[in-house]
């Protein structure tokens, strides 16, 4: 969707001279306003036509601002909303944030702040629109529905997935265990044209060595010990569908030997017979294993590597993609309950925070066990809370999430490790409000002052002041502050 050129802003402020400056100042720099001087005025404003943007005081002589913020929201959930006061504090800031404030200013502010807020919040808006429309066109041809996630390497993940799957190319797919590999095979096959016929899975890891080789290209009757009949293998199933390999890095030399010539040649000889058997089969192997590492070792064979690496997709971890985590959470509450016929439960705000705290290491498959677990914990509990989390998420959540280190015997330089951790916080949460100072102490619940001098002496150099002068750039992020 193309933003307008000159977006629309509701300016709602009591003191006449203060709006006329603000709408004078947002004018010049490129917006169209219309002036409330009240909350009756902008509601009225609000049900005629559908600003882009308001700007709200919250307190006005006829209502409080957080009224006229409701049915902004209510009416235009897509609204940039930017809360003013005089008067508020970290409580009526919250209190905004929460009920969909994009931001909050004290006056009084810099009037070029409030212009670079207002850019700020409509930017990201059409940024969110764009991908939702991008993922609306790839819904249309695509299927995805069992994949969840609209954070930046999902939304990549997504874009791979739409060229790939009407191929027949062989994928590999690289990924921590629990991040969905299968999941992903399954979404390319369903989205092939080999969809109406089988997705044949075959798990190296689950087959013992011994069978491994019969199960995968079937065997004749009397082939070993046991074989009172013959069998097809999983590639004869799989004829004109997808076959699904997964940690194809657990086969044994001898079994890849088999498996590279059989994609070589498009056939396989059952065990027990030396007949060739033609198939057409489309290959997905999956891993969580270092391929090019095991190669070097000498424990995956080079040539089957390669002819398995046509397309490589690494499948990111949860930890990578923590904004995914309460969208995931709220579908596995609902999945869970509607499996148990369970009243529909809501997740409270501090067990999507103890989610988003902790590390996944089993990932996504990890994440729906410890939702699970919280429903089940829960009784009859209307809303889910962190103490019916699992203890591993719960003790992350009360650790300081310190960094693992040995200490020595000469001990460490408390300040100096306390240091580096508290610069590398601020760096993350300004990587994740994209530069705004004010939305990264939010998130560090720090004022926007304290922030900038911690941001001052982080940047403090370290020679004496004769040497270097003192006031360096701050590089913990390339993003402007708002």
């Amino acid at each position: 969707m193309t933003q307008q050129l000159e977006p629309t802003v509701l300016v709602v402020e009591d003191d006449p001279d203060l709006r006329e400056l603000i709408a004078e100042t947002l004018e010049t720099d490129g917006f169209t306003i219309t002036q409330a001087s009240d909350a009756a005025a902008a509601l009225m404003h609000l049900r005629a036509f559908a600003f882009d943007a308001v700007v709200i005081d919250l307190r006005l002589p006829d209502a409080d601002g957080m009224r006229v913020l409701d049915l902004a929201l209510d009416s235009y959930p897509q609204i940039v909303p930017v809360v003013v006061s005089g008067y508020g504090g970290v409580t009526e800031a919250v209190a905004a944030m929460k009920r969909g404030a994009h931001d909050f200013l004290i006056k009084p502010f810099e009037l070029p702040q409030l212009s670079k807020v207002l850019k700020t919040g409509l930017d990201r808006r059409q940024h969110r629109q764009e991908n939702a429309e991008i993922r609306a066109q790839l819904a249309d041809r695509f299927h995805f529905d069992g994949i969840i996630g609209n954070s930046q390497p999902m939304e990549k993940l997504f874009s791979t997935l739409s060229l790939v799957a009407p191929l027949t190319t062989t994928v590999l797919l690289q990924g921590e265990t629990g991040t969905g590999k299968e999941l992903v095979a399954r979404t390319i096959h369903e989205n092939s044209n080999r969809s109406s016929q089988r997705f044949v899975a075959f798990n190296a890891a689950a087959i013992p060595e011994s069978l491994a080789e019969a199960e995968l290209f079937g065997h004749s009757k009397g082939a070993f010990t046991g074989a009172v009949s013959s069998r097809i293998g999983r590639f004869e199933l799989a004829h004109r569908g997808t076959l699904f390999i997964d940690e194809v890095a657990l086969m044994p030399l001898a079994l890849q030997s088999k498996l590279l010539r059989a994609l070589q040649e498009h056939e396989i000889e059952r065990v027990g017979e030396s007949r060739p058997i033609k198939f057409d089969a489309r290959v997905i192997a999956a891993t969580s294993a270092d391929l090019p590492a095991l190669v070097k070792d000498g424990t995956f064979r080079e040539d089957l590597f390669y002819r398995l690496n046509v397309v490589r997709i690494t499948l990111p971890p949860l930890r990578d993609r923590a904004d995914d985590i309460p969208v995931l959470a709220r579908h596995f509450v609902d999945k869970t309950c509607q499996r148990n016929s369970l009243p529909k439960r809501t997740v409270s705000q501090d067990v999507l925070r103890a989610l988003m705290g902790y590390d996944w290491p089993g990932n996504v498959r990890e994440l729906e066990n410890a939702v699970e677990h919280a429903v089940a914990m829960s009784g009859t509990e209307s809303e889910i809370q962190p103490a019916k989390l699992p203890s591993e998420v719960l003790e992350a959540k009360e650790s300081l999430m310190l960094p693992s280190m040995a200490i020595p015997e000469e001990g460490i330089n408390l300040t100096a490790v306390l240091s580096r951790i508290e610069h590398e916080l601020i760096k993350r949460c300004l990587e994740k409000t994209g530069g705004n100072k004010r939305q990264a102490a939010r998130l560090l619940h720090l004022s926007r002052t304290t922030l900038i001098d911690k941001l001052n002496r982080l940047s403090q150099p370290k020679k004496p002041p004769a040497e270097e002068p003192a006031d360096q750039p701050v590089e913990i992020t390339s993003s402007s502050a708002a």
